[in-house]
């Protein structure tokens, strides 16, 4: 499981942003949000640095890396 800290994350619009930026990478990844704690859970057999890419281009960037 990939974890990621995104300090943006603010509402339910950025919950439906990295949701949807990590289905474009795999439409079957598992995606936990934790909005008050502004950390994100990712199950996937995608690469972390694909994941990763997709955050950043939806504007999402993690500050930490898995």
């Amino acid at each position: 499981m990939l974890e990621f800290t995104i300090a943006s994350l603010s509402c339910g619009h950025c919950v439906r942003a990295v949701t949807e930026a990590v289905h474009e990478v795999d439409p079957a990844a598992r995606v936990e949000v934790d909005l008050p704690g502004k950390q994100v859970k990712v199950e996937t057999a995608a690469a972390a640095d694909r994941v990763v890419e997709a955050l950043v281009e939806a504007g999402y960037p993690p500050a930490a890396r898995p």
